[in-house]
């Protein structure tokens, strides 16, 4: 099924671009859901060794890492069972001292009804640059606690909700215990805090910002060679809203199947 995009253009159907575009294999999926053990590994060495000067840049990788495949993992394109879903998204948000269950509610939110006021999610993106720099820090909390309201009478939602917000505090809590023998801990979830206040401007507000009413203009995409790598494919933002079946790992591969269309109707690219 296609969606109109203009009075005569129709989006093009996935399964006609390939229907390889929404494979992932083994490899790939072990991958991504080890990247961001690997990243705190990472920061346990740095740790240890007294690099602290490395810390925010490994940390700033976990977060990519983490956005990364719980994205693929809410949307269901990395192919894990309903069981590992809800597993993956307890233990790659507790990476960053986050609520996977209230994402997946917000995000999949914010997929059905982007740009309306219903969209708890998008909210930055419709505010000014100001705005979402001084409401940030309560950006999650606020989320979290849309989920929770929305996960009424679904006790085990509400229970895996719970568990990582408790999780979230233990670890602050054990930081500060053990800050006499080491800071790793709390300065790990200090860095953890002070990153999450990015996502409503890097992940909404940039993404959409000056966002129209329809399909092919209420987001953007981003490409070139360095910044969409570092950031494993996030910046193709228009692609991933219109097919969100596609992994993240596929998107580049998408991108360019969808430049012909892309040229026809006008969309232009953004490059660095």
């Amino acid at each position: 099924m296609s969606l109109q995009t203009t009075d005569k253009i129709p989006l093009p159907v996935l399964n006609d671009m390939g229907k390889d575009l929404t494979i992932t294999s083994p490899c790939q999926r072990r991958l991504a859901l080890a990247r961001p053990w690997l990243g705190i590994a990472a920061y346990c060495l740095a740790a240890a060794a007294g690099f602290w000067w490395l810390t925010p840049f490994i940390v700033f990788l976990i977060f990519v890492a983490v956005v990364t495949v719980t994205h693929d993992v809410v949307h269901g394109s990395i192919g894990l069972s309903q069981r590992q879903t809800e597993w993956a998204l307890f233990l790659m948000g507790v990476i960053l001292l986050e609520s996977g269950h209230a994402y997946r509610l917000t995000h999949l939110q914010h997929h059905r009804y982007f740009p309306d006021e219903i969209d708890p999610e998008g909210e930055p993106a419709r505010k000014n640059l100001w705005c979402v720099l001084l409401s940030s820090p309560l950006f999650l909390p606020r989320l979290w606690l849309w989920a929770f309201h929305q996960s009424h009478g679904n006790h085990g939602q509400r229970c895996w909700l719970i568990a990582e917000a408790v999780w979230s505090g233990s670890l602050m809590l054990c930081g500060l215990l053990l800050l006499p023998w080491t800071p790793a801990i709390l300065v790990y979830a200090l860095l953890a805090i002070l990153g999450s206040w990015s996502y409503p401007l890097l992940t909404v507000h940039l993404p959409h910002r000056n966002y129209g009413e329809t399909p092919l203009t209420q987001t953007h995409t981003l490409r070139g060679r360095i910044i969409p790598a570092l950031f494993l494919e996030l910046t193709y933002h228009l692609e991933h809203h219109l097919y969100p079946q596609v992994p993240s790992h596929n998107l580049p591969k998408l991108s360019q199947r969808l430049a012909p269309f892309f040229r026809q109707v006008g969309v232009k690219p953004r490059r660095v």
